[in-house]
Parts: C-alpha cells; sequence; structure tokens
C-alpha cells in the first residue's frame, strides 16, 4: 500500500497543500508548531475518520473558515484509489470513495497504518484505555466486521447502563436485563475472542523481534487480560458467551447499584512480560521504550500478514526518543522492506542521506523539498 498524493485544504494551518509523496522513506523537519504533525494527522484521519490529538471534528477546520478537505490518491495491491474526506463546521462529515458515498463504518480497511507517537510510549505503563484502543484499532483494520460489532457493543453497553439507571428508582424494570444481557453477552464474546487471537499473533511476533532487538536477552510475552477472571483460558465464542451470562448474572445488583456495567471487553486490559516479569510494573524506561517499539514493528508483520500488504507508518516525533542503535536499526528495517513511512522530527542530523530518503522542510504550513 503506497500514498501518492495528499491534498489538503483548508486543514488546520493549510490553506492548499499539494504533498506527492516517496513510495519509501519521507521525513519532515522543522521547528515545532510549523505544521508537521498535521500531516501525519490528516493521513490518520484518512484510515479511520478519527483524530490521535482531538475528538472535535472542528477543530481541524483552519481558523475562519466553514469547511476542509483531505484528498489521498493511494495504491491497494496495484489498483489505484482516490479518497475524499470533507469536512464541516457543526455537521456530519462526508466520505467519498472513488467518486461514490460511503459510512463511516465503510472507512476501516480501505487505508491501513500504523501511528508511532510520543503518547504511545506510554502505551505500557499507561491506562487500560490506552491498550484496549491499541488492539482495535488493529483488528477494526483488518475487519469491518469486528469494528462494527464494536460500534454495536457500546451502543449496547449505553442503553444497558441506561436500563440499570432506571432500574435504581423502579425495581419492576429488573426483568428486561435478560434481553439486553443475552444481546452484550454475544458482542462481548466476539470481541473477546478476536482480541485474543489477534494478541497471540502479535505476541508471537513481538517475542522475535524484541528477541534480537535486546540482543537475545529479553523475552517479550504479551497477554490478553480479561477483567475480573483468573482461571482457566477462555478461548472459543461458546465458553466466553456463557461466560458473560455467567458474571453479567453475578454482579447484576453491584451494577444496578453503580449504574453500570461492570464486566465486558470495556474492562479487559493488556499484560506485557519481559522474561516472566511485569514489565509495567518493575520495567525499566529502556525496556518500556524497547518493548513499545517491538510492538510497532510487530503490527507491522501482523497487518501485511492478515492484508498481503504492509501498511504505512506514521512516526511522529519519536526518532528523538529512541537511541541512535535502534533508529539506525529501525531505518534499515523500514528501508529493506520498503514500508512507506511519514517521520516528523526537529532535528535533521538524526538521518543519514540514504537514497531512500526524501527529505521536506516545514515552515509556517509551508512544505518545501
Amino acid at each position: 500500500m503506497k500514498i501518492d498524493l495528499l491534498t489538503l485544504y483548508n486543514y488546520r494551518n493549510y490553506n492548499n497543500l499539494n504533498l506527492k509523496l516517496s513510495s519509501n522513506i519521507n521525513i519532515f523537519t522543522g521547528f515545532n508548531a510549523q505544521g508537521k504533525t498535521n500531516i501525519i494527522e490528516a493521513i490518520y484521519f484518512s484510515s479511520l475518520g478519527i483524530s490521535h490529538r482531538t475528538r472535535t471534528e472542528g477543530d481541524l477546520i483552519l481558523w475562519g473558515k466553514d469547511e476542509a478537505s483531505i484528498n489521498v490518491k493511494f495504491s491497494k495491491r496495484d489498483i489505484n484509489s482516490i479518497l475524499k474526506i470533507i469536512l464541516k463546521k457543526n455537521k456530519r462529515k462526508e466520505l467519498n470513495f472513488n467518486g461514490e458515498i460511503i459510512k463511516q463504518k465503510d472507512l476501516p480497511g480501505l487505508l491501513t497504518m500504523i501511528l508511532f507517537s510520543p503518547e504511545d510510549l506510554m502505551l505500557i505503563k499507561g491506562s487500560p484505555l490506552l491498550r484496549r484502543r491499541f488492539i482495535d484499532i488493529e483488528l477494526s483494520q483488518i475487519s469491518r466486521i469486528y469494528y462494527n460489532e464494536l460500534v454495536q457493543y457500546n451502543r449496547l453497553l449505553l442503553q444497558r447502563n441506561n436500563l440499570l439507571k432506571k432500574i435504581r428508582e423502579n425495581k419492576k424494570l429488573i426483568p428486561m436485563l435478560d434481553t439486553w444481557d443475552e444481546q452484550i453477552a454475544k458482542a462481548a464474546a466476539f470481541i473477546v475472542e478476536k482480541r485474543l487471537r489477534g494478541i497471540k499473533k502479535l505476541s508471537k511476533l513481538a517475542q522475535e523481534i524484541h528477541y534480537e532487538i535486546s540482543q537475545k536477552m529479553e523475552i517479550l510475552n504479551i497477554r490478553y487480560n480479561i477483567h475480573n477472571y483468573k482461571n482457566e483460558a477462555l478461548n472459543s465464542f461458546d465458553d466466553l458467551f456463557n461466560f458473560y451470562i455467567k458474571v453479567l448474572s453475578k454482579y447484576r445488583d453491584n451494577d444496578i447499584y453503580r449504574g453500570s456495567t461492570s464486566i465486558g471487553p470495556h474492562r479487559d486490559d493488556i499484560d506485557f512480560f519481559i522474561n516472566d516479569i511485569s514489565l509495567k510494573s518493575f520495567g525499566s524506561q529502556g525496556q518500556q521504550r524497547s518493548s513499545v517499539l517491538s510492538l510497532k514493528l510487530a503490527e507491522l508483520e501482523f497487518l501485511k500478514l492478515e492484508t498481503g500488504e504492509y501498511p504505512i507508518l506514521l512516526l511522529d516525533d519519536v526518532m528523538s526518543e529512541l537511541d541512535t542503535r535502534r533508529r539506525e536499526n529501525l531505518l534499515s528495517l523500514l528501508q529493506d522492506n520498503n514500508v512507506q513511512t511519514l517521520i516528523t522530527a526537529t532535528d535533521i542530523n538524526l538521518f543519514n542521506a540514504h537514497p531512500k530518503n526524501k527529505f521536506f522542510k516545514v515552515e509556517k504550513g509551508i512544505v518545501s523539498e
């Protein structure tokens, strides 16, 4: 998968940008607050229809303007396509793929990509929400069914929580929970089964990569942690469905008291271990950063295995966070595998003049080669 041309109109600090990208490594350098990350954000937005920096789409529109657009010309399995996104203040965004209007649910998977930003360095020691979001984004890009099931689960969860609050005032409504619990259990079982399989594959890939990165001294393991469950593994859909039916009933009184659902994939977590020792609790900062790098490289291989092509890699201001050896190893791997990559940095001296590196200078919303 390769992006050939990115066009931004009234997006953030870009009035009109036409950017022809190299099929390998594109490096954007310049001072802070010049617009480097805005390019990364626009491409990421074209993949999932969400920003990694804001929840308000109006923030993406140039100040004083009412409309913005992102146009991406790309090739996937040697087929050329055009994706256009129109953003309007106080209105729902418009999505157009090859001249036809599409819905948000149709967007994931058209453009697959991996984002590595400074916030990802908090992936291991940060909140469980970050880790759940990480696996959901990966699985949504390879399975539109997974994305739609996740959206449906969140809707069911909201409706069940609203019913729980009503039951606190009217106990006669309790029997209505049976129907919601069955629907929640089905959606939860589907989501968790896919997460378990995805984490298993990612763990194997990350373990192989990290073993080499650590000079064959550290074994990285990644495990999915089902909230409030410590017994034997649950693997099949039926096992998971029966488990959720059981625990939703078991914690029903507590859920009614709290007015929220205490069990489900929205409460699960992912654990990281180095040589069977918790990386979150006992790992050094260097080990945690190396493990995140291993995970990101594993994502590349995971998405290639699932889709047949490498995704686009977005590295936003993280090169300075890696030591020289890891930075050089990462660039060498990307160059050897022809992974289209966009990198932002303030220091051009972090990079060599490799023939596969294309440099851009960004200054006040102006990009020049």
